[in-house]
């Protein structure tokens, strides 16, 4: 287990006070879990990985793997990098070019303090490459492997060592769409089988919502949210992490108050009145956004199709996209504009009424100062 408490990190600035990289950031990540550190440039989930990792040192905090303290500022504690055991992929592989395969997954075993037999190497060499599937290749130059191939051979070098803890960060960000996304499911396999507690540093969303166990969404310096995949997409807690997972409606609306037969807030908004979900206490008159997904939103030709009263409206269309296996509706409600997204066999011309219903259990408010508040 992977636990770390009140972790902040700076950086000396030229001009003025020290930047804070991370701040009071704290989780726990139980053993074999998938953690992913998720959120836009800057904010702050590099270096945490890096003072996870021992390569940036954090001015307080605590960091325990397994029990064992790596870093403790109250107890000055600071085990450096090489004795933690963890092992890294970077951004950039870091690939020897001059070696072979075998050689570079055998690399960090044989720089080792506590030297190991030709035999005991070879042996743990083989089985981490067959793990990615490399051990077909263990002669062959590494510079003529393939870019998915090279990143699965970085993967395999940090593996050998039987780490603690595997960090990546942001690993497959210098492959192309195709091979990003078959790498998703290499990853996740590997991870899986051989049960490696792993952190994770990405600012792409669709990365972290395939491949995580949990999540926790940064912004300057902070975590903001912490949850399954589904939980942070389905049920955001702020509109800075609505906004950042996907695509996503928002409508400003004010609490009328608490409707007893539906059991559920209505909120006043441009798109009419709505029942919504939340997890904040609200009250009357609080201003709040209301997040809804595109695909919640659904669309009919005919008013009776969907059997609910419940957040039922109508508009015209707008615009549409046709994209494949699904269709973009821009649907005109009033002043407002909704964004939908549906299956190919609707075809409601544009400029025709379109019958919309917005899901009560996906319509998420917000209150408007949760974007200010970090998660508990």
């Amino acid at each position: 287990m992977l636990t770390v408490r009140g972790l902040n990190t700076e950086y000396p600035s030229q001009k003025g006070p020290a930047v804070k990289a991370a701040q009071d950031v704290t989780f726990e990540v139980p053993a074999g879990k998938f953690f992913t550190l998720l959120g836009p440039s800057g904010c702050g989930k590099t270096t945490t990985l890096r003072s996870i990792a021992g390569l940036e040192r954090p001015v307080s905090g605590e960091i325990v793997v397994n029990g064992r303290v790596v870093f403790s500022s109250e107890r000055k504690i600071f085990i450096p990098p090489n004795q933690r055991n963890f092992g890294m992929v970077f951004q950039s592989y870091a690939i020897w070019p001059h070696m072979t395969v075998f050689a570079n997954a055998a690399f960090p075993l044989e720089v080792r303090k506590n030297k190991m037999s030709k035999s005991e190497i070879r042996e743990k060499v083989m089985r981490v490459l067959s793990a990615v599937a490399l051990e077909q290749y263990a002669d062959r130059e590494a510079t003529k492997l393939s870019g998915g191939q090279q990143q699965r051979l970085a993967l395999a070098r940090a593996l050998v060592m039987e780490p603690e803890l595997l960090l990546l960060d942001e690993p497959l960000s210098n492959l192309d769409a195709k091979l990003r996304d078959r790498m998703r499911f290499e990853l996740k396999r590997i991870q899986r089988e051989l049960g490696i507690t792993t952190i994770y540093v990405t600012h792409d969303q669709g990365e972290a919502l395939a491949l995580s166990h949990e999540i926790a969404v940064m912004n300057e310096g902070r975590i903001v949210q912490v949850g399954p995949p589904r939980t942070i997409y389905e049920h955001p807690r702020t509109k800075f992490v609505a906004e950042f997972i996907g695509t996503t409606n928002f409508i400003d609306g004010v609490v009328l108050g608490f409707d007893e037969p539906a059991g559920r807030w209505k909120v006043r908004t441009p798109a009419g009145d709505l029942l919504v979900s939340t997890d904040s206490a609200l009250t009357p008159n609080m201003r709040v956004t209301v997040s809804i997904r595109p695909e919640d939103v659904e669309l009919s030709d005919d008013a009776t199709t969907s059997g609910s009263t419940e957040n039922v409206t109508s508009g015209l269309v707008d615009q549409k996209v046709f994209l494949g296996d699904f269709v973009d509706f821009q649907v005109q409600i009033g002043d407002f504009m909704l964004l939908s997204r549906a299956h190919p066999s609707l075809r409601t011309p544009i400029g025709e009424t379109i019958h919309v219903r917005m899901n009560p259990d996906k319509c998420v408010a917000i209150p408007e100062d949760s974007s200010a508040r970090a998660a508990a």
